[in-house]
């Protein structure tokens, strides 16, 4: 016995510290312990920690679906920013991250997602031999280790394109390395290997949700929604014949095989839609609501605001309309940890509280303000985010976009009504009961705005609720921010200041507040949250965003072959998709003249993306897939002006150039590098666009 602890803790040490695919190949440290490894299958404890070291690898900073800055900042696209004492903000969007060196974010990733899929290959090449566990054991392990092995491929393929496929995952380590190294697998391969894996998931793992201690791994629901993920990238313009040549001409393998298709597939995007429809009928996911509140004396939890009227949604209850939910606590609840994961219909896949310090909670550490909540006030958000949010009436804010006017690709996409000016005054708060009964001294423009932006956004003069707040250290709950400079959360000499003056409130609690000042990423007084890797709202909104690209029916065959799905761009279907998202938030429905025109759908589709999906880490990719980053991530941030005083309000409210943020967008910037150190080892490796390889 002890001698299969001491192997299986060098083989899972070596899994821990072995650099990459290269090392992934190389069969010498491995070989000798082969017989042992087979052994450890037959014991329950070895088998069950070899699986959970595969999970280990999703709890890596480096490997994050819903990231803070510490290790790949790419939940920081033009929707959101940080700015510290340290530069790498400025690094990450000025592209100065290297393809050699020591900066993590351009290696990490490959290695740790490589380890992940050897671990979990040799997990499916052995667990079939265990006489420990019984079928349906073994069933379920097989099922997990597949949705990993292709979880890991996903994560690399999103940041890198195209990566090599190690055969089955398994190798012959009887072979030279030279004869195991492999070139770059195209893009389409990789999407046929992985929604292969994902499918072969799907048939081993069980439709029905996990026991709460199990919260983290996956179901038969979660292995079919990131198929639809994976399809709905193939079917975007960068993967699907439309990518510019900068790209597809540095994407060539040396034999001559290019990486990128170079023509476009319709029947991509049906393949996505009909993805999508396999999660939607399972039937077992739904979006969260919470229902009316009324008679409610609590700041932090008010009284359902009734939303706006509009002869449809307000007639109905849900799930055909809002009149009987709460919208700003239905989207509220869903990612700051007030409503438990295991009770949440929405929630198909999470890491749960991850490790590497690299958690939701880090973000909201970042995200409270100084001052009252004693966190780093560091995570803020640009102007373009805050205007993108629709007013109650689901009308665009005055102003919205205004400072892109002079852009091309903004056309249809900005408002030149002059931006509201006044302020909320203690006479006329009544008529603005979104705001709460602090929201004296508030900007016009953020009041009769939707609920998800109250749920989103910590505007200047918002209420932080900060209910844990302890009078013995000197703090109060329920209090009004202000970030007018000098104001103790608003800009100063200190390093800990939002840029733009506007903060950020997903994923907060009210009960959440920290104490960073006496103890750094203070999370002791935190509600417990888990990341929404994959949520229901995301689904449903692949199935809009993929049937309105469609120009034709297709027959698509679902993800088991029992059934066909009929696919086309049906107003019915569009609805199907985009409605439930747009009444959980309470927001009006489009007109006929958006749903009746492909373009103006699109435009509002990636609208609702941007607004719904904030801060999940999905901006940074979208803009890449729909090839609107050169123009989105170049143009400049705007916010408040941070250096104006509270005499100087109505200056403050003024769009403002962020100076220290930069932004750019170069050829290098569509993917990230493939470091040196692996393409010195595997002389097959391409590098991305616009990067170096080493001499």
């Amino acid at each position: 016995m002890k001698k299969i602890i001491i192997i299986l803790s060098v083989v899972v040490g070596l899994s821990l510290t072995l650099g990459g695919c290269s090392d992934y190949l190389d069969s010498d440290y491995i070989f000798d312990e082969r017989l042992s490894i087979e052994d450890v299958f037959q014991n329950r404890d070895y088998t069950n920690e070899w699986l959970a070291d595969a999970y280990s690898y999703l709890g890596n900073g480096y490997l994050q679906d819903v990231c803070s800055k510490k290790s790949i900042p790419f939940n920081f696209a033009d929707d959101m920013y940080y700015g510290d004492e340290s530069d790498g903000y400025k690094r990450w969007k000025s592209g100065q991250y290297t393809e050699s060196g020591d900066h993590g974010e351009t290696q990490y990733v490959w290695q740790y997602a490589y380890r992940g899929i050897r671990q979990a290959s040799i997990f499916l090449q052995h667990i079939d031999e265990s006489k420990v566990f019984d079928d349906a054991e073994i069933t379920d392990f097989k099922g997990q280790a597949h949705f990993l092995r292709a979880y890991f491929y996903w994560i690399m393929l999103r940041l890198y394109g195209p990566v090599p496929l190690i055969d089955g995952g398994v190798v012959d380590y009887m072979k030279e390395y030279d004869e195991i190294a492999q070139a770059r697998n195209t893009y389409d391969e990789c999407v046929d290997y992985i929604t292969a894996d994902l499918v072969e998931a799907a048939k081993l793992l069980s439709p029905d949700k996990r026991p709460v201690q199990e919260i983290a791994r996956p179901t038969r629901g979660a292995a079919l929604a990131l198929r639809a993920k994976v399809l709905l990238f193939a079917a975007s313009p960068l993967y699907n014949g439309k990518a510019p040549a900068e790209v597809t001409s540095a994407l060539i393998n040396p034999d001559g095989t290019p990486l990128l298709p170079a023509t476009y597939d319709e029947s991509k995007w049906a393949k996505a839609a009909a993805a999508a429809l396999d999660v939607m009928d399972i039937n077992r996911y739904s979006l969260y609501v919470a229902y009316v509140r009324s008679n409610s004396n609590n700041i932090a939890y008010p009284n359902t605001l009734t939303p706006y009227d509009d002869g449809n949604f307000s007639n109905n209850d849900w799930p055909l309309g809002y009149k009987n939910i709460d919208p700003f606590e239905s989207y509220r609840s869903v990612f700051n940890g007030d409503l438990e994961a295991s009770d949440n219909p929405e929630l198909i896949f999470t890491r749960g509280q991850n490790g590497s310090g690299e958690d939701v909670a880090t973000m909201v550490v970042h995200q409270l303000p100084r001052l009252h909540g004693k966190g780093y006030s560091s995570h803020g958000m640009t102007l373009k985010q805050c205007d993108a949010y629709y007013m109650a009436d689901g009308t665009d804010c005055a102003g919205m976009n205004s400072v892109y006017a002079d852009i091309p690709e903004y056309a249809g996409r900005f408002n030149t009504l002059p931006r509201e000016t006044g302020f909320v005054t203690a006479g006329d708060l009544s008529n603005y009961p979104e705001l709460g009964s602090l929201g004296t001294g508030v900007s016009k423009q953020y009041a009769k705005r939707e609920p998800r932006f109250y749920a989103s956004v910590a505007y200047n003069g918002s209420t932080w609720n900060l209910l844990n707040a302890e009078a013995t250290k000197d703090e109060l709950a329920n209090q009004q921010v202000f970030y007018y400079r000098g104001s103790g959360n608003g800009y100063s000499n200190a390093t800990y200041w939002l840029r733009t003056g506007i903060g950020i409130k997903k994923y907060v609690s009210p009960y959440d507040i920290s104490n960073t000042i006496s103890t750094a990423y203070d999370k002791s007084r935190f509600t417990k949250k888990v990341d929404p890797a994959i949520r229901y709202a995301e689904v449903l909104l692949i199935y809009a965003e993929a049937l309105n690209e469609l120009t034709s029916s297709h027959n698509i065959p679902s993800w088991d072959g029992s059934k066909t799905h009929t696919v086309s761009r049906n107003i019915g279907e569009l609805k199907k998709g985009i409605q439930p998202v747009r009444i959980r938030a309470g927001v009006p429905d489009y007109g006929d003249d958006v749903y009746g025109n492909q373009d103006m759908f699109r435009m509002k589709l990636k609208r609702e993306r941007q607004i719904e999906l904030f801060a999940e880490g999905h901006r940074y990719f979208d803009l890449r897939r729909w090839m609107d980053a050169p123009v989105e991530e170049a143009a400049q941030v705007y916010g408040c002006n941070p250096y104006a005083t509270k005499d100087l309000a109505v200056e403050f409210h003024i769009p403002t150039l962020a100076a220290s943020l930069p932004t750019i967008f170069a050829r290098k910037m569509w993917f990230l590098p493939i470091h040196h150190t692996e393409l010195r080892r595997n002389p097959k490796l391409i590098q991305n666009p616009g990067w170096t390889t080493p001499e």
